[in-house]
């Protein structure tokens, strides 16, 4: 049975590409094409269960939603999903908040195709995500570097913020996780109810979710409460 693949790149050549490489290949099934981490968690919303992707990989600098919130999102709401990331960005901090936001490998796309699909195809049989050599290289400078650096959950002051959110939005987050309504949100901050509704809304639009639920599973997930 084939390997389900999305592809995620803002070039449409580099999307064409890697597909007809992959389908060469003979053990992979593209089921998805998406020009950013926007539009990838839009077409996933439209996908039955049975037709997600078994693999995404997954490029970092895009525009509307880059790559490391793309993956944070999609890593907690298809927890089945594997999310490769492959880019031409090899520095530590793209890595470090890459690993953090939920990536399962790290591929440069210098990469040759026989490799990229050598990889995965370990990957899927072995569940060990892939590494580029040169990437492998770069975290364990990372972690010589920083003895006491860790990859799961930290300090609240340590964690990327994968999503951007303002510092007012972050105040509606803790609200929320502790069960309070549009009323009662705003009453804590002073502000309308329509207003208290509306950063809910921008929140939900940021994280990339429909629920108060999927948002603190995905905060909590991610550290970030």
């Amino acid at each position: 049975m084939p390997i389900s693949v999305a592809i995620v790149d803002d070039k449409p050549s580099n999307r064409q590409i890697l597909k007809d490489k992959l389908l060469r290949h003979g053990h992979f099934s593209i089921v998805m094409a998406a020009s950013d981490g926007k539009d990838f968690l839009l077409q996933m919303q439209g996908l039955p269960e049975a037709a997600l992707p078994d693999v995404v990989l997954m490029d970092l600098e895009m525009p509307n939603m880059d790559g490391v919130a793309a993956i944070a999102s999609g890593s907690s709401l298809y927890p089945a999903c594997k999310f490769v990331v492959l880019t031409i960005f090899d520095d530590e901090d793209k890595i470090f908040k890459a690993i953090k936001a939920g990536a399962s490998g790290y591929l440069l796309k210098d990469e040759s195709a026989a490799n990229i699909a050598d990889v995965l195809w370990q990957m899927y049989e072995s569940g060990v995500g892939p590494v580029s050599p040169g990437i492998a290289f770069k975290i364990l400078q990372l972690v010589q570097k920083n003895p006491d650096i860790s990859f799961g959950k930290q300090k609240p002051e340590t964690v990327p913020d994968f999503f951007q959110l303002s510092q007012r939005e972050k105040e509606i987050l803790q609200l929320l996780a502790k069960g309070l309504g549009y009323k009662e949100i705003g009453e804590q901050l002073h502000i309308s109810v329509n207003t208290a509704k509306k950063h809910v809304i921008n929140v939900y639009q940021k994280l990339h979710v429909n629920s108060r639920a999927q948002a603190l599973r995905l905060v909590y997930e991610k550290g970030m409460l």
